[in-house]
């Protein structure tokens, strides 16, 4: 069986920079170090923390008065970060600068009075915090159908932002309705998905028609991962239905039935899903079907990001 390894895959340079800001803070500040949400949103990464004493919560009440707290990869609200100086928190922002990048769009064009509508999926961590910048002036639009039922009148000052972590072609399907009903649309200056997210799906969607099943590798609550599959799915021909793929978390949940008649299978990995569980996958195409690996690269990354200016104070002032 053919094994074609996508890359780019896994680890964004956002992902890299949120995972080092909690390895350098455990080594600075000990533990518990509490974190606000799953850093990224990958079981192993957070479960390999846990381990070593770190405690995720769901709200800052969990955590303990002037205690260290870092705010994961996909930002929080202006109001949590108030609540956290008001317990008297350290705060360490491992927000991924392309996600405050939109924070910062969604605050200047609420300032200049624009309506503003933000593509993505309601209730992720990521969407509510860039909400919490202006929940007065943001409406969330998650399909085409809600274009419909926005209530703004052609007139009005109109302007989209999406979350950087959504499909591309089912975020160009809401701009375009979003364009057809409000002509006067204003859009951001620079693409809101993020680089990593894009190279990715150009990846599997490029891929994916090459083989006979997609593996991607990433868990359930990652919105990146889990749309890495549906462009497989949806990448076949005008009529013809796309790739069958599969999300898996590690290499303990291949079902050897998938691979009946399979002679090819394209393995990627969402932006939070480490190497390491690619590898190990990869592994068992080659012991358990005889895997001959082929990589296939699309395109070349090459972005990093500095770790939070908060942690590198801290770390002078500690020594560490």
């Amino acid at each position: 069986m053919k094994v074609l390894l996508a890359n780019p895959r896994g680890f964004c340079a956002g992902v890299e920079m949120a995972i080092q800001t909690v390895e350098q803070a455990v080594k600075i500040v000990g533990t518990p170090l509490y974190v606000y949400h799953e850093i990224v949103h990958n079981r192993h990464v957070v479960e390999g923390f846990i381990k070593q004493g770190v405690v995720f919560v769901d709200s800052i009440d969990e955590v303990p008065r002037n205690a260290t707290v870092v705010f994961s990869a996909h930002g929080v609200s202006p109001q949590l970060r108030a609540d956290a100086k008001g317990r008297g928190c350290t705060l360490i922002d491992a927000t991924c600068p392309l996600v405050t990048k939109v924070h910062m769009e969604a605050l200047r064009y609420a300032r200049q009075g624009y309506n503003i509508l933000l593509i993505g999926h309601a209730g992720h961590d990521e969407v509510v915090g860039t909400v919490g910048e202006a929940p007065g002036a943001i409406t969330i639009v998650e399909s085409p159908k809600d274009v419909a039922g926005l209530p703004f009148g052609p007139d009005e000052k109109i302007v989209y932002l999406t979350q950087t972590t959504l499909s591309v072609d089912d975020a160009n399907r809401i701009i375009n309705a979003i364009r057809d009903r409000y002509p006067q649309v204003k859009e951001p200056p620079t693409e809101d998905i993020c680089y990593a997210t894009t190279n990715r799906q150009r990846a599997v969607r490029e891929l994916s028609p090459r083989v006979d099943l997609v593996l991607v590798v990433g868990s359930q609550n990652s919105s990146n991962s889990v749309r890495l599959t549906e462009i497989a799915e949806k990448s076949g021909p005008p009529g013809i239905t796309g790739t069958p793929a599969k999300l898996v978390d590690d290499a303990s949940e291949i079902d050897h039935d998938w691979f009946a008649d399979v002679k090819s299978v394209l393995v990627t990995a969402g932006a939070s899903a480490p190497e390491h569980l690619v590898q190990q996958i990869v592994q068992k195409l080659v012991d358990d079907f005889d895997g001959e690996v082929e990589h296939a690269t699309i395109v070349e990354e090459d972005m990093s990001f500095n770790l939070p200016v908060s942690l590198r104070v801290l770390a002078g002032s500690s020594g560490k």
